[in-house]
C-alpha cells in the first residue's frame, strides 16, 4: 500500500496541496468565508443566474410538484416530464435535433467517448483540454493522441499520418484555464478532411458567447454537419448543475443504449430541471450580461496591460494571471485575500509545469468599482512580490 501521509506531505512541500474553503450564504460576487466578506473573482457563474430570483422561484415550485429526488435512473422511473421537456429546450437552444441530459459534464464526456470510441480507434485531443476529455478517451481503450494547443496543422499530420480507422477529434471550446477558444472553422476543416468526428465541450462558452448566448460553436458558424458533438454544462454560465449532450436523433439514442454514466445513474432532482429552464429563458432573453461582461473584461485587460501581468489572449470572462511557480501563485491569492479579494492559485497538474498562475473571472453581476479595486490590489501585490510579470 501507498504511504498517503508521506504523499500528501510531498503535495504540502511542492505548494501543491489543495485545499477546500467554505463559503458561508449563497454565491455571488460577494462571499462570506468565516464571518469576512471577501470580493470574489473565481466563480464559473459568469452571467450572475445561480441566486436570480426567477430561478431561486422556479426551483421552489419544481419542489412543490416534484418533491426532492427523481427516484431512480431515466431508463428506469426517474425520468420525469421536467427532465424532457429540459432536453427539447436545450436542443432548442443549441439548434440541434436533440439533446440528452447528463448530471454532470464530466459524466457526459465520459459517457459519449465510451459510447462512440473503443479498441483500435483513435481520439485526437488538444494537449490543454479538460481533464473529462482525456479520461474519457482513456476509460475508452481508444489510443489516445494529443496534438499542440490550437495547431491545426499539427493536428493535419497526426491524422494524416493515422491508419485507417475511426477518428475521433475533441476540444474544449473555450479553454478553462487559459480562456481562449480553440480555432473551431479550421479544426472541423480539418476534422472533415480525414472523416474525423468533432467533438467541443463548450463548458465554458455556453451561454456566453455566441448568438443569444449558444456558445463558441455557434459564434464561429458552424452547426450540426461540421460539429456532430456538443457537450454544455449547466452549472456555469446557465447558473444550476448538470451538463447536456446535443447532435443528431441516431447520436442520441446511441447514448441512451451505451454512455454507461448516464444509464446506470440516478437521475437529476426534476426540480433542478425547472430552475434550468427558468435560466435558460433568462440567458436568452437578458443579452444585457453578456455585455456587461465584455464591458468588464475589456477594462480588465486594459488595466492589466497597464500593469504589466502575463493574462494571455484572452477574451473570454476567465482571465489567468500567469507568475509560473506554485509558490508564487498561493502567496499572490493570500496576499490578495488579506485585502479582501477572493482568487484561486490555480497550479500544476490543473495546468502545465511553469505555468501556475491566479485564474480571474468575471460575473455580469461584477461592477467597473469592482474591477478596478481588484486592479488596484493586483498593483499592490505586483510591487510587494516577485517574479509577477509579463516575463513570468
Amino acid at each position: 500500500m501507498k504511504d498517503l501521509a508521506a504523499q500528501l506531505a510531498q503535495y504540502e512541500q511542492e505548494n501543491l496541496y489543495r485545499t477546500r474553503q467554505v463559503i458561508d450564504g449563497p454565491p455571488g460576487v460577494e462571499v462570506s468565508i468565516a464571518g469576512e466578506k471577501l470580493l470574489s473573482f473565481c466563480s464559473n457563474d459568469y452571467l450572475g443566474l445561480a441566486n436570480h430570483p426567477e430561478v431561486v422561484a422556479a426551483f421552489h415550485r419544481g419542489l412543490d410538484e416534484y418533491g426532492v429526488g427523481s427516484g431512480a435512473a431515466h431508463l428506469v422511473t426517474g425520468h420525469i416530464r421536467e427532465h424532457h421537456a429540459l432536453e427539447e429546450e436545450l436542443a432548442d437552444f443549441v439548434q440541434r435535433p436533440r439533446a440528452l441530459l447528463f448530471s454532470t459534464g464530466y459524466m457526459a464526456n465520459l459517457g459519449v467517448m465510451t459510447a462512440l470510441a473503443g479498441r483500435g480507434d483513435r481520439i485526437f485531443e488538444d494537449r490543454l483540454n479538460h481533464a473529462s476529455l482525456l479520461d474519457g478517451a482513456r476509460l475508452s481503450d481508444a489510443r489516445l493522441v494529443r496534438y499542440a494547443h490550437c495547431d491545426t496543422e499539427a493536428l493535419g499530420q497526426l491524422l494524416a499520418s493515422a491508419p485507417p480507422g475511426e477518428y475521433l477529434v475533441a476540444t474544449d471550446g473555450v479553454f478553462s484555464m487559459d480562456g481562449d477558444c480553440a480555432p473551431l472553422p479550421e479544426l472541423a476543416a480539418v476534422a472533415g478532411q480525414h472523416a474525423a468526428w468533432l467533438l467541443v465541450d463548450d463548458a465554458h462558452g455556453i451561454g456566453v458567447t455566441g448568438p443569444d448566448g449558444r456558445g463558441s460553436v455557434a459564434a464561429a458558424g458552424l452547426g450540426l454537419a461540421e460539429v456532430p458533438v456538443l457537450m454544455g454544462t449547466l452549472g456555469k454560465a446557465v447558473g444550476t448543475f448538470g451538463a447536456f449532450v446535443a447532435g443528431s436523433d441516431d447520436l442520441i439514442e446511441t447514448l441512451i443504449q451505451r454512455a454507461r454514466t448516464w444509464i446506470y445513474t440516478t437521475a437529476p432532482p426534476p426540480a433542478l430541471a425547472s430552475a434550468t429552464r427558468a435560466a435558460l429563458r433568462l440567458v436568452t432573453r437578458e443579452a444585457w450580461r453578456r455585455e456587461q461582461l465584455q464591458q468588464l473584461v475589456v477594462r480588465f485587460r486594459a488595466g492589466a496591460e497597464q500593469l504589466g501581468l502575463a493574462t494571455g489572449v484572452s477574451t473570454t470572462p476567465i482571465q489567468p494571471v500567469i507568475v509560473g511557480e506554485p509558490e508564487t501563485a498561493l502567496r499572490l491569492s493570500e496576499a490578495l485575500h488579506a485585502a479582501g479579494i477572493l482568487i484561486t492559485a490555480i497550479r500544476p497538474p490543473t495546468v502545465p509545469e511553469g505555468t501556475a498562475r491566479l485564474r480571474i473571472t468575471f460575473s455580469a453581476l461584477h461592477t467597473e468599482a469592482q474591477v478596478d479595486r481588484l486592479l488596484d490590489a493586483l498593483d499592490v501585490v505586483k510591487k510587494g512580490q516577485t517574479p509577477f510579470s509579463d516575463t513570468a
